[in-house]
């Protein structure tokens, strides 16, 4: 049966379509460059450090300014296409250095630094675009949707990628993902969604959502747990390939299967968030998301002994994680979608960014060097038991409380 939002004709479905294609490509990616770093590059638990944190710096650096220049000048859709030509012809890029025999750990930092600088573009224009084809009441059927494409990349996209570096070449497997920006791109430029108009310039501008979520306490308590996890997380996804192919000595064929089945539990998560944010409220399902996509990872650490129970912890790992983030992303962002205003949504979400994002580099920093200084097992194993206790800061919030989706919030001046 076909969803609802996707039987009606519009700018929603050409934008889930591209969207899904997007997703897939992306998930190759997030294997084949740490999988071509570390067989191809041979890069040390601190190289795999620094190219998480190239990654997710300029969510750090640039998400502020980023949201109030797209509040500012409105064109979300364009600013979205442009980021996705962009992040084609970087990527683009690698291959052919490869094939000149000419790539280095510096072009990979250097690619992977200016695509996460396009995306956070792209990411801050987003929120103000699903709103606008998206009803109220319909919001967390959006939300689901969206999740589901990102569950389904994660459940086929490290499968394909794994393959793809073992019949072929880690380099030409980027291919892909450029692609499917490129697809991306086209679908954007086939809807004309009404955006919200630019907000009006005023003292301040630059800064209002950082004291939107200040002064919002769903929003702070929110930030101070999402940051938490991202922090620990990122450190756990720093070290996480490396331990698993050079560690546990598993093939990249294995590799990708693991953590694609594994990924069937991000397809259970939203096909679930939506009817346990109904049935329980969607705070309590965003709480409980929280906790169920941080503890199953303390299993990679954990795993030892013959390669079909090494495999079978992995997968758990994958398939508990996968359901969790579901859970909490689709809670959280229908939260966020009715909560803050329409003419700050790319501001707010800049300054959400700044630091949700902005502590995933330091955090695989700091993953890298404490596995240099500890071992790279008892690294995982302590980043992972730190992510769980980022539940904490939502407890005594209204959060675990909120059964309903919440009122606009009044913009801050």
């Amino acid at each position: 049966m076909i969803p609802a939002l996707l039987s009606r004709p519009g700018a929603f479905r050409w934008y889930w379509i591209g969207q899904t294609v997007s997703l897939f490509g992306d998930q190759i990616t997030v294997v084949v460059v740490p999988l071509v770093a570390v067989l191809y590059l041979h890069a040390t638990p601190a190289d795999m450090g620094y190219l998480v944190a190239a990654a997710w710096l300029p969510y750090l650096l640039f998400a502020l300014q980023a949201g109030a220049l797209v509040d500012r000048y409105g064109r979300r859709r364009l600013v979205m296409i442009g980021a996705d030509l962009g992040r084609a012809a970087l990527l683009f890029t690698v291959p052919v250095a490869a094939m000149l025999h000419q790539l280095t750990l510096v072009q990979l930092y250097a690619v992977i630094f200016l695509n996460g600088t396009l995306s956070t573009f792209f990411n801050v224009s987003m929120a103000t675009l699903f709103v606008s084809m998206v009803e109220r009441e319909d919001y967390l059927s959006g939300q689901s949707l969206m999740a589901g494409a990102r569950a389904f990349s994660f459940v086929g996209g490290p499968t394909v990628a794994g393959f793809m570096v073992q019949l072929f070449s880690g380099p030409i497997a980027l291919i892909a993902d450029a692609a499917s920006f490129l697809f991306s791109a086209l679908t954007l430029s086939r809807i004309r969604p009404v955006e919200p108009p630019a907000a009006e310039r005023r003292p301040g501008h630059l800064t209002s959502g950082i004291r939107f979520i200040a002064r919002t306490p769903i929003m702070r308590s929110s930030l101070a747990a999402t940051a938490t996890i991202n922090l620990f997380n990122l450190a756990y996804s720093a070290l996480a390939i490396l331990y698993i192919v050079r560690y546990l000595h598993i093939a990249p064929g294995l590799l990708g299967v693991i953590l694609g089945a594994g990924s069937v539990g991000g397809l259970l998560g939203s096909f679930l968030a939506g009817r346990l944010g109904r049935r329980f409220g969607v705070g309590p399902a965003y709480t409980a998301g929280c906790v169920l996509f941080t503890a199953p990872l303390v299993l990679t650490p954990l795993a030892s002994g013959p390669l079909v129970v090494v495999a079978g912890m992995l997968l758990a790992a994958g398939f508990g994680a996968g359901l969790g983030v579901m859970v909490l992303d689709i809670n959280v962002g229908a939260i966020f979608a009715a909560l803050v205003p329409n003419t700050m949504r790319a501001r707010v979400a800049g300054a959400y960014t700044v630091v949700n994002y902005g502590v995933r580099p330091i955090g695989s920093v700091l993953g890298g060097a404490l596995a240099t200084a500890i071992g790279v097992r008892q690294t995982l194993l302590i980043v992972t038991i730190a992510a769980v206790a980022g539940v904490l800061f939502l407890l005594p919030s209204p959060i675990p409380r909120l059964r309903h989706l919440p009122e606009p919030a009044a913009a801050t001046r």
